[in-house]
């Protein structure tokens, strides 16, 4: 039996809307046949979609999925990213209907048990959306993300799970077409999902591969996010930043006149380059992770300088 290759933590266009009311309305603009296609193209055996608070979109992939003979050899199974009290996510693969966000983590793990299924800790020790040191009641505990750019997330997860004896996977937690697949697992079942959900629950599951996104697909994600939810950016932005709303708005607009320009590329990575200085303090450091989700701008600022 040859071990299944598959993509664990991805969204669709399914996934806007469903975010959570701190985040942009807009989340993913990958498509139904898109997402197909590039799933198709990495080789994957197995995919699983996790779209934010909702499993919308399964069955109409089932559907195309049916009448395009090209993807046979591609199972999509259902999986959510369910959104918790306290702004934390967590994954829940083969579930036969959503789980609704705002309830707490061991009410999530209920429900979650009643449907026989599994559960993730994804990007853990992200600096916003991470259960942290409470990733030990899941199942399984996403060591690597590939949205964790700001690489600490991932090094203080990785040292985390060793010190837990944790059984890790990786997640590509994609949000473009080009990066599904881009950090992959290796499944040892059956292609059905009772066998997968099974091997997930024994630990029959290895990381296969991993990799980071890159400026380029970064950048594409959030011009969409500007290009949809400039109205959510704005509303964002005077709830918790209030004396930086005109900065804020010139920025996006300047963006959104020249995206492609080389300036906003060294801006990205920049921004990337105070991010890692953040991350390294709260993870590797001891700075309290809750500055950062106070979003208090003042705060942030110090732990960059």
């Amino acid at each position: 039996m040859m071990p299944l290759k598959t993509e664990l933590h991805c969204h669709n266009i399914f996934s806007n809307g469903h975010v959570g009311a701190l985040e942009p309305t807009y989340d993913c603009n990958v498509t139904i046949p898109k997402q197909l296609e590039q799933a198709y193209l990495a080789g994957l055996d197995v995919l699983f979609v996790t779209n934010h608070n909702t499993i919308g979109g399964y069955v109409q992939m089932l559907e195309y999925k049916k009448n395009h003979q090209k993807f046979d050899t591609l199972s999509v199974y259902p999986a959510e990213e369910v959104t918790t009290n306290n702004e934390s996510h967590v994954l829940v693969y083969g579930i036969d209907h959503s789980i609704k966000s705002g309830l707490s983590l061991h009410e999530v793990l209920d429900e979650a048990k009643k449907q026989d299924a599994v559960t993730i800790a994804p990007h853990p020790f992200s600096l916003l959306d991470a259960l942290r040191e409470d990733s030990i009641y899941c199942d399984l505990f996403e060591a690597f993300n590939s949205s964790n750019v700001d690489v600490y997330s991932n090094l203080r997860a990785k040292k985390f799970a060793k010190e837990k004896s944790l059984h890790i996977v990786a997640g590509s937690d994609s949000h473009v077409q080009s990066t599904i697949g881009r950090s992959t697992n290796l499944i040892y079942s059956e292609n059905k999902l009772d066998s997968v959900i099974a091997a997930m629950k024994h630990h029959k599951i290895t990381i296969e591969n991993t990799g980071y996104v890159q400026p380029k697909e970064a950048l594409e994600h959030i011009r969409y996010k500007i290009q949809n939810s400039a109205f959510f950016i704005d509303k964002y932005t005077l709830q918790f930043y209030p004396r930086a709303l005109w900065a804020v708005r010139l920025l996006y607009k300047l963006y959104m006149i020249s995206p492609e320009s080389i300036f906003w590329n060294i801006f990205y990575r920049m921004s990337i380059a105070a991010l890692k200085r953040i991350s390294r303090k709260i993870n590797f450091e001891g700075y309290d992770y809750h500055l950062f989700r106070e979003r208090n701008l003042g705060n942030m600022l110090k732990m960059v300088f």
